[in-house]
């Protein structure tokens, strides 16, 4: 498995590959000069289970804003920067635990070798970012047009510019909108370098779409053993992402911790507003840092035995409900009691 021998890396008190559990990422999307929007996001995003968050740096403004964010959150913080070699020297001398830059669109070897310099200095982890909107022209003449191989050439193009600069405190990241593509171009680069790979499929789109494509993305890659970090792109509140990731890492056996919620589809004999049952519990387990199975079902009569395989759940029939563990009957219960009666038990089980 690649994530198991890749290169450990330390991201403010993070570390990352060489076996190490693969950590969650999140980007804001609040202005990055708006230090207490910023870090009331960035204190959403901790709740939710963020391990790693990245904020764009536009303007000197926002690279002096890192500053101030940083004493006041409690995850490592990766400063964005496009272009501006400038910005990515003052998110470092601002304490950013890590820059992300693309090193074709810094400028000149000598701007890079400047960031480099500042961020050998500081020993400041560099991610090397590639997407596919960002190949060079050479590239896509070359492989007519974007391609995986063009993908990872222009990614490795980027590392051995670094690399000739004597530094080696790297992370990788190459992404597409174009999900096989990106899983194909993973699988190349994984054979290619010892460095820890970041992992998301780039606009990806809304909630219902980007979770999609981000789920058999991420798992088609995660399943080679490839990632060291990973980030669910989604167009809209960035802790959805947060929780999109969870779910993806538990499903695939890659977490473990957190109440898993698995809840049946509505049908005709669904006779409870099973859909807004099932939205409270989840919103309820969130709060219970257990690493459990909790089913909701909307049939008492096939309820208990669909349930069988979580450890604790309810069911709801006409007015009433079940309280079930390991698939036993415990309770017969009114429907508004279900869910207090339910936190009662996930009380108890925290101990």
């Amino acid at each position: 498995m690649y994530r198991d021998h890749s290169r450990k890396v330390k991201i403010g008190s993070k570390i990352i590959g060489g076996g190490s559990p693969i950590a969650i990422q999140s980007m804001t999307n609040t202005k990055t000069e708006d230090v207490e929007a910023t870090v009331a996001q960035i204190h959403r995003l901790e709740d939710a289970g963020c391990e790693i968050v990245r904020c764009a740096v536009p303007t000197l403004e926002a690279a002096q804003a890192i500053g101030e964010i940083k004493k006041r959150i409690f995850i490592p913080l990766v400063a964005d920067i496009h272009f501006d070699y400038r910005l990515a020297i003052a998110a470092m001398e601002n304490g950013a635990d890590k820059i992300r830059i693309n090193p074709g669109n810094i400028g000149s070897a000598d701007r890079v070798r400047a960031v480099v310099e500042k961020a050998k200095e500081r020993n400041i982890p560099i991610r090397v970012g590639v997407n596919s909107g960002s190949l060079e022209k050479h590239l896509l003449e070359k492989y007519h047009g974007v391609t995986a191989e063009a993908l990872v050439e222009s990614a490795l193009d980027k590392v051995m510019m670094i690399e000739d600069c004597h530094y080696y405190n790297l992370v990788i990241s190459i992404k597409s909108s174009d999900v096989m593509m990106c899983v194909r171009a993973h699988e190349l680069l994984a054979q290619r370098t010892p460095y820890p790979i970041h992992v998301g499929i780039t606009e990806s789109g809304t909630l219902i779409s980007g979770n999609i494509k981000s789920a058999i993305g991420l798992a088609l890659i995660l399943e080679r053993g490839i990632g060291d970090t990973v980030r669910v792109s989604l167009t809209g509140d960035p802790v959805e992402e947060v929780k999109s990731a969870k779910i993806i890492l538990r499903t695939m056996g890659l977490r473990k911790g957190g109440i898993e919620v698995i809840s049946c589809p509505t049908c005709g004999r669904t006779q409870i507003d099973l859909i807004g049952l099932a939205n409270q519990v989840e919103t309820m387990a969130a709060g219970f840092d257990l690493d459990i199975k909790v089913a909701v079902m909307g049939c008492p009569v096939n309820g208990p035995g669909e349930a069988r395989e979580a450890d604790i759940g309810i069911a709801g029939g006409k007015g009433m409900g079940l309280l079930i563990k390991k698939g036993e009957i415990i309770k017969k219960l009114p429907e508004d009691q279900l869910i207090p009666a339910l936190r009662d038990e996930l009380i108890h089980w925290r101990g």
